[in-house]
Formats: C-alpha cells, structure tokens, sequence
C-alpha cells in the first residue's frame, strides 16, 4: 500500500480530452482508496473573469503546506477540491515565472537523459514548464512530510508531463514514478500525416520517424521518460504494440474505465433522454423547417476534430450512403437526424437558428441549414466543408438530415444549453469508426448510457469489447466493425448496414440493445480496473526501493 499518490496532467481541472475524462472519472476511485493522500496537479490557466469549472479553492490537509511552500518566486499555487465524484486535492500551478530556467533545465535533461529540446516548437515549452512546475510541487510537498520512509508514487500522463518525471527521477530518487502514454506522439503524427500505421508498423522506427515528421523534441522527450520510469503503462493492447514498437519498452496495460456516477438512474434517466430528445429535434426543426415527429433516429458522432484519426471522415460517408439505403428500403420510414458533435473553431452560436428556436421552431429553412454555429473558418473548417462538398443541404425529402455542431456542449453554447452528457442520454445510435484510437472514450460513455454504439477494432475499446464479449452486438450493445489500412469502403458499408439493423429493430429488440449496452460499461468500470494500477503502482515501488539498497 502506498502512502502518498501525485498524478500530473495538463488536463487536471482543465478539459481539453479524453485524458479528462480518465481522470475524472477514476478520481472516485482512487480517493475511496487514497482519501486525501491523493494529489491532483494541474496548470492554472484561470482568471478571476475565467474560473475552472471544477476546481474548488476550500481548505485541505495541504494548508500548512501551502503557507510554508519552498517554490521559485513568481510561481503561484492554489489548493482545492477538483470538484468531480470523489472530490480529490487538486493543486494548480502556474509556470510563466519558471521560464528564465528553461536554458538550464534543457541542459541538464540533455547531459541526463539525451532529451533533445532544440528543435522544439509549439506547445512544447509551455508543456514543459507546466511539467517542471509540477515537479517542484512533488519536491515541495515530500520535504514537507519530512517522512523518509514513506511509500510515494508519482505518476505523469502524456509527453506533456514527461519533463517532471525526468525531474523527480534525477532529484527525487526515493520516489516510484509511473509514466503512462494515452497515445505515442509520434504514432498520433504517423496517422495524422495520412502514413499508414498498422500494415507497415513492424518497419517503423521512432527515432528516424520523428526526424521525418519533425517531431523530435516531443518524441526525444517522451522516449526519454518511457524508458526513466519505473512504471510504463498504456490504455490497451492496441496502443502497447504501438508503444513498443516507437518508443521500444514494451508497457503494462491500464485499460481505462468510466464512472457510473455519472449516468441517472430510472425516473431521472428517462425524463433526461426525453429532455434531450425534444432539444435535438427542436434544432433539427428551426434549423430545416420540417417536423420530426417522436419516433425519429437521432445518431451522432463526437470527439476531437481529427478527420482521419477519429472516422468522422467515415462517419459521414456513411451517412451519405445511408440516405441511399434508405430511399431503396421498403416499410419503415422513420426520419433520421446525425449529429457531428465536434468542437471546431467556433465563433458565435447563429442568432438566427437561436430566434427561430424561441419562436417555436418548423416553420420556414434557414440558409445554410446544415450548421448550428459561426465559424471563424468556414472555408476551411475539415467537416463543415465536407458535409457542403457532399452534396448535404437538408431539404424537405431527405431520409437524413446532417446536422453539423461545432461548439463544445458545456451547458451553455447558445443552442442547445445542455452537457454533452445531457445530450448523449437522447441518442439512439452512436458511431465512432475511429483509425486511430488508443482506448475510445466515447463508444465507452455512450454505452454507459445505454446507445447502442458503433466502433472499430483498431479502438482499444472496441478490441476490449471482441475479447470479452465476441462479435455480438445484440447482446453488447456494441457493434465492432474490422478496419485496416485498406479497407476504408468496407468500413463505410459494414456501418451503414449496421445502422439500418438498428433503423429496423422493434422496441422490444432496441431495449435489449440498450440493456446490452449498459451491462458492457459495467463490465469496464474502475471498480473492475482500477486493479490493473495497483499492479503498476507495485511494480514502481518495487524499483524504488531496489535503487534505496544500492
């Protein structure tokens, strides 16, 4: 048992993915195990007009720590309560202060650990810093503890954090550190370049693919923290070949996990579902002009806007091929709206689809109906471009209106003014045919919900589900469709059909689907995984305390 854990991420009190969700959602977790011997740290890009959403700044055990806290002038701190289930320590740090240290600091990595920092760019000094800042939080705290003897693990998530595991290694030796990768940086850049990743994985070498793609300060820097840590875990089996292969150090597997906190039960759920229905076909109304009555299919996507690596590319060609399908299909006749939920550079929410909403809606199509937000880049936007080249302009006989939604659905977009989780509850399909995804932390939540769900076997999710569950989507709730680095067509065909299995269910048949669905997110819940940390926690101390008796 161990008896203080720190856990570093850019995301900490700070949404920006799915790292977020991991985090949050295994925070009550590990706090039922840890209390407050768990620490959370986290940058602080707040202001007093901009405050986190969740983090809470209250008193905590770390208040006399606080008041005596030996850090770098100019480097604030605050402490609070990450305000999430399990309401974990969470500290804040701010770095702008530390950047007159960066020279000294890329030095001493390089004559340590060869991290190769010159050819940096992006976001690559801020993550950095923040990283650095990090550590010095971890120094800080230990020595406040003045416990010698005490079982610490420090673990770092992502190549953003990697430079304060490399500084608690060097500096806090004593200390068991676990370095976790959600997605190599260069495998991510391999995918996102349109190279192919899975046929010619086993030819691919880090080093030389991070000269070819200019990645090789955050690929020097992540190699150099897999290899530092005492622990290296990954998300899946997926992402482990893809680990061993770039940054060759085969990891531990931590599949993530989802928090059933989150979803409503009974009564609740379904007022919840009927609230975000009646919201979505209220925008497909005000935005085309038609009705859509109550037995409407409602399907989305959703994720970071990663064309390619997320299948929204896929996504949509299947939908265009679904208006096809079900012009040809005889009996049922249902409507079908699909939603792109996926945050894009957005300006404003359209005060024109807001007004027509207040007046009830239906009655006449607006211009350019295919959108619910301004864009500053319209002409260049990857999926707003590319529901107008297909041809996609909702008119008044199409089987499929595309409804393209590009603002981050925190409550208060303008539009629709509910959570993306208040949404998803709503949903009667979910498709995420992802190329590249380590885990898959959408198809996960939206099972959570009950959505019969749609994924691929190149998700760690969705190889998770084949292992456990086998290819039967009736009882899982999830349907695993095989995609490779050549068979984009056979994707785009295997979920129309998909989809119109669904399309024709009875409710009999769609509750099954629904109940399937929320018995597999139990099944990967942390509750059940959470096991495969305390095996990588273990194996870190076992190293520390290998290095005390050299």
């Amino acid at each position: 048992m161990l008896d203080l854990l720190f856990e570093t991420s850019w995301e900490v009190c700070n949404k920006v993915g799915g790292i977020y969700a991991v985090l949050s959602t295994k925070a009550k977790t590990l706090h039922q195990r840890y209390k407050d011997n768990l620490i959370f740290i986290g940058p602080d890009l707040w202001t007093a007009e901009r405050p986190s959403p969740s983090f809470v700044e209250v008193r905590t055990p770390l208040a006399s720590w606080l008041r005596q806290a030996d850090l770098p002038s100019g480097m604030n701190v605050r402490v609070g309560r990450w305000d999430v289930p399990g309401r974990p320590i969470a500290v804040l740090v701010t770095f702008d202060s530390l950047y007159r240290f960066k020279d000294a600091l890329y030095t001493d990595m390089w004559q340590r650990y060869r991290v190769d920092s010159l050819h940096a760019y992006g976001d690559y000094d801020e993550s950095c810093m923040f990283a650095y800042a990090a550590a010095l939080v971890i120094e800080s705290i230990i020595k406040w503890k003045n416990n010698p003897g005490m079982r610490v693990v420090a673990h770092f998530d992502e190549w953003t954090t990697g430079m304060g595991l490399l500084y608690v290694k060097a500096h806090l030796p004593q200390v068991a550190t676990v370095f976790t990768t959600h997605a190599t940086s260069i495998g991510r850049s391999i995918c996102g370049n349109g190279k192919p990743l899975y046929d010619y994985m086993p030819g691919y070498f880090g080093d030389q693919m991070a000269g070819e793609l200019n990645m090789q300060s955050k690929h020097s820097l992540e190699k150099a923290a897999v290899h530092a840590a005492d622990a290296f875990t990954t998300v899946s089996d997926v992402t482990a070949r893809e680990c061993h292969q770039l940054l060759e150090r085969r990891p531990l597997v931590t599949p993530n996990a989802f928090e059933q906190h989150y979803v409503p039960k009974g009564a609740k759920f379904t007022s919840q579902r009927s609230a975000a229905r009646k919201r979505m076909l209220q925008v497909a109304g005000a935005l085309t002009g038609q009705e859509y009555p109550d037995d409407t299919m409602i399907i989305a996507t959703s994720g970071r806007l990663e064309m390619r690596n997320k299948g929204i590319d896929v996504y949509l060609d299947a939908l265009s091929a679904l208006r096809c399908s079900l012009d040809n299909l005889t009996g049922v006749k249902r409507k079908v709206v699909a939603f792109v939920l996926v945050p894009a550079w957005m300006k404003s929410a359209r005060t024109d689809l807001a007004e027509a909403m207040a007046g009830g809606g239906s009655h006449y199509r607006l211009f350019d109906p295919v959108i619910t937000h301004n864009l500053y880049n319209p002409d260049s936007d990857p999926v707003y471009t590319r529901i107008n080249a297909m041809g996609i302009h909702n008119e008044v006989n199409d089987k499929v209106t595309v409804i393209d939604v590009p603002s981050y659905l925190n409550g208060d977009d303008g539009i629709f003014n509910m959570t993306y989780y208040d949404l998803l509850a709503g949903l009667d399909a979910a498709v995420f045919p992802s190329y590249y995804e380590p885990w898959g932390y959408t198809p996960l939540e939206s099972a959570a919900f009950g959505v019969p769900t749609i994924t691929t076997d190149l998700a760690g999710f969705g190889q998770w589900v084949l292992d456990r569950f086998g290819d039967d989507s009736d009882k899982s709730g999830v349907k695993v469709i095989h995609r490779n680095d050549s068979n984009y067509n056979e994707t785009v065909q295997a979920i129309v059909m998909s989809l119109i299995n669904l399309y024709v269910m009875d409710d009999k048949q769609m509750r099954a689907v629904r109940r399937g669905a929320r018995a597999t997110s139990k099944e990967a819940s942390w509750e059940n995984f959470i096991g495969f940390y305390d095996k990588a926690y273990e194996h870190a101390l076992d190293q520390a305390q290998q290095r005390k008796k050299q």
